[in-house]
């Protein structure tokens, strides 16, 4: 299994939760796959600089989770077509193992 780290933008006008539910779906999805999730992160609601599909901002969540490439290429199909998403980026996980995401963060 390989870690992987992705980010989602989240159209607004369908969550209710900023995406919480969202979270815990991709969550057992991944673990569906054989995978494990190990870090899911709520980014906030932010503004675009250019609009994405007529939308001015999106909210972001941030995952960290370890699974097979077979299981990252079907997460990708699957969530590229889902509505709620506007954007998705998905790649692999490579910090140094001494730095801890709070040091980056800041």
């Amino acid at each position: 299994m390989k870690k992987y780290e992705s980010v989602f933008i989240l159209e607004i006008r369908k969550m209710d939760d900023d995406g919480k539910a969202f979270a815990e779906e991709f969550g057992k999805y991944v673990e569906s796959l054989g995978g494990v999730m190990e870090e899911p992160k709520f980014l906030g609601r932010k503004q675009f600089a250019r609009e994405i599909k007529k939308r001015k901002a999106g909210i972001y969540w941030h995952f960290v989770f370890s699974c097979s490439p077979v299981g990252a290429n079907g997460i990708k199909d699957k969530y590229r077509l889902d509505e709620r998403v506007l954007r998705l980026m998905i790649t692999t996980y490579e910090r140094p193992e001494k730095i801890s995401n709070k040091e980056i963060m800041a």
